[in-house]
């Protein structure tokens, strides 16, 4: 009788404590948020840091270009860290590699998001790799900080697009070849989406304005045999090569049209991918006389840029250079940071609206973001490479332009868009 009554008394116990712990687990579960931007959220504010992803080809024919970017981004961290962090909390970059793969750049924000629930990925350099990001960043309400000029036809919500629009580096580029070296163009790019579209509006530029098409070319990323190529473009001679070539391809390219005899006296390459980092691996003296169109130079005269120069140059080494998509990756960290400062909190939906007008004085200049479309108001440059691999600006528009991704105030690039989008 004594142990039966043990036994009952017993069962009674455990049934008890097994519904006390259902009722905790459901509470919990209650609790606990469902949507991937309250959970980022959650996870930020229980934690002494604020994760952020840092997403780069540091492997592959892109990483070339994307090291330096991601150094730039790290340098913004470290120094708004020194200087008391966000929200009074540290930065901490979750670093991943792109691989210069875009189904691995897909994979990569998606681990970032959803997994190191980050408050916001900086990365990509190739249109291919952010269109890879793009849907992954939408679903998941996440944020995206894009360093590097393309072609528009786009603006995400949740992407904020720190690189130039069409219109602030190909346009008014194609414009200031038409009215300073000739109206004949070859157009040579990699074959994916950013020259073929940037070179899609190019000629219905070049047939609104007079300018004659004498050939177009692309190349796989990563080719590096151009002699086929550049006999075509000896036969054709045009006035202007447009190059919309990415990676270490530019580095083949040049140092064959070189080996060709053709010099920039002889046709003008301008280029709107390669900068001083690319010229590092090019050699200047293979490059030296040739254009490009950016927003920024080493060279850019401002105190902001002087001082980026030289902590880029304590951090990294005195033979490291700064190009555009480097400081455009630089600042894009401190824009972030103030948008959240001014939102009070690392959610998605508080930052984008807290980030719309923001300033900052980049190395470049002013920046501001534009509430409509996310892209950034930018100075237009047009440089010429130097003998000691650095670009002297030879031409500016003198004050910032407002970004139009879809080129809506050309009416040359009404049906462009449509087709386009």
């Amino acid at each position: 009788m004594l142990m039966l009554l043990f036994t009952l008394v017993m069962a009674a116990c455990s049934a008890a404590d097994n519904a006390a712990n259902a009722d905790k687990a459901e509470e919990t579960n209650e609790a606990k948020p469902t949507e991937t931007g309250s959970e980022t959220e959650t996870a930020t504010e229980e934690s002494d840091t604020i994760k952020v992803g840092i997403l780069h080809s540091l492997s592959g024919t892109m990483a070339i270009s994307e090291t330096s970017v991601h150094q730039a981004e790290l340098l913004a961290i470290k120094e708004i860290n020194e200087n008391g962090g966000v929200l009074g909390k540290q930065i901490e970059p979750v670093i991943e590699d792109g691989a210069s793969d875009w189904p691995t750049f897909a994979e990569k924000a998606n681990k970032l998001l959803q997994q190191d629930q980050v408050a916001t990925i900086f990365g990509g350099w190739t249109s291919a790799s952010r269109k890879a990001m793009l849907p992954v960043v939408e679903e998941n309400n996440g944020l995206l900080f894009y360093p590097v000029q393309y072609e528009g036809m786009e603006a995400s919500p949740n992407i904020f697009y720190t690189g130039a629009a069409p219109n602030q580096q190909i346009v008014p580029a194609v414009n200031w070849l038409l009215e300073n070296k000739g109206s004949s163009f070859f157009l040579l790019g990699s074959d994916y989406v950013f020259p073929r579209t940037a070179n899609a509006a190019i000629k219905a530029q070049l047939e609104a304005e007079g300018g004659e098409l004498t050939g177009e070319e692309y190349t796989p990323l990563g080719h590096t045999d151009y002699n086929t190529i550049i006999a075509k473009i000896k036969s054709e001679n045009p006035d202007v090569i447009f190059n919309t070539l990415n990676g270490d391809s530019n580095v083949a390219f040049f140092k064959q049209l070189n080996d060709a005899g053709i010099s920039s006296d002889d046709i003008t390459v301008l280029s709107v991918s390669v900068a001083e980092e690319e010229i590092k691996g090019i050699g200047a003296d293979v490059i030296a006389g040739h254009l490009t169109s950016w927003n920024y130079y080493q060279t850019t005269d401002t105190p902001e840029n002087e001082e980026f120069v030289a902590n880029y140059k304590a951090e990294y080494g005195e033979d490291a250079v700064t190009a555009d998509p480097i400081e455009a990756g630089y600042f894009g960290v401190y824009l972030w940071a103030q948008a959240v400062e001014a939102a009070g909190t690392t959610d998605v939906d508080a930052v984008r609206e807290a980030a719309k007008g923001i300033t900052f004085d980049a190395p470049n200049g002013t920046v501001t973001i534009d509430g409509d479309n996310q892209h950034v108001y930018k100075t237009v440059r047009i440089g010429e490479v130097q003998s000691d691999g650095l670009i002297n600006e030879v031409w500016s528009s003198d004050e910032p332009i407002k970004p139009d991704p879809y080129l809506e105030e050309y009416e040359w690039a009404s049906e462009l868009s449509e087709s386009l989008e």
